[in-house]
């Protein structure tokens, strides 16, 4: 009990970590997701192409690779990045992929009656997108979307490779230091905590939806 009670100081400076690239890999994936969408459904096929090599890329490599290229790997090209921001980079490129497959597949899920009908009442093509295709594609699209930011809350576990003191890297210390598994222990029900209070709040914008039927 006095190594679990010691190490909680140690856990909450990790977690304050991982709060922030949780928090600013959400907040600049989504809009980049959006565009990458956009991209992807662009009659334009240069753009079709680009966006869709990207997302390849991207979706068809590790994570944990892709932190590592950035970090260790950009280096060697001149460009030098710091741990924060390599993580950051790392994890926003990868989950732009990600989400900008979710929001495609939400807007060509719309019946394309709905494009025509918004045509015929003559509604500009960004009222009919943001007006009308939209708030059905986010209906549809939000549970792969919950279940991606679920998922990235644990994938802020692997920054450590890169040395940011977050709750993996500082359970390891106190794990070799003690000679315990107990600091793991305790940064799983850290997870665990968070991962239920954004579940519960993701549960409540969801209810938020219902409107649509």
């Amino acid at each position: 009990m006095n190594e679990i009670m010691g190490f909680i100081p140690e856990a909450l400076v990790g977690l304050k970590v991982t709060i922030e690239i949780f928090a600013i890999t959400l907040i600049l994936s989504i809009p980049l997701g959006a565009i990458i969408a956009l991209g992807r459904i662009s009659k334009i096929k240069l753009i079709k192409s680009i966006t869709g090599f990207y997302v390849l890329i991207l979706r068809g490599t590790p994570l944990l690779l892709q932190i590592i290229f950035i970090f260790f790997g950009l280096p060697l090209l001149n460009i030098t990045i710091p741990r924060f921001q390599s993580a950051i980079l790392a994890m926003v490129l990868n989950y732009g992929a990600y989400f900008g497959e979710i929001f495609r597949a939400g807007i060509l899920s719309i019946d394309k009656g709905q494009f025509e009908g918004a045509e015929v009442l003559g509604l500009s093509k960004k009222d009919t997108f943001f007006r009308i295709i939209m708030p059905q594609a986010l209906k549809r699209i939000f549970p792969p979307v919950a279940n991606e930011i679920v998922t990235l809350v644990k994938d802020t576990a692997l920054i450590y490779v890169v040395g940011l003191d977050e709750l993996l890297k500082i359970a390891k210390i106190a794990a070799n230091r003690l000679s315990s598994i107990m600091p793991f222990v305790v940064v799983g029900v850290v997870y665990l905590i968070f991962n239920g209070i954004i579940t519960k709040v993701l549960e409540y914008i969801e209810k938020k939806f219902d409107y649509y039927q």
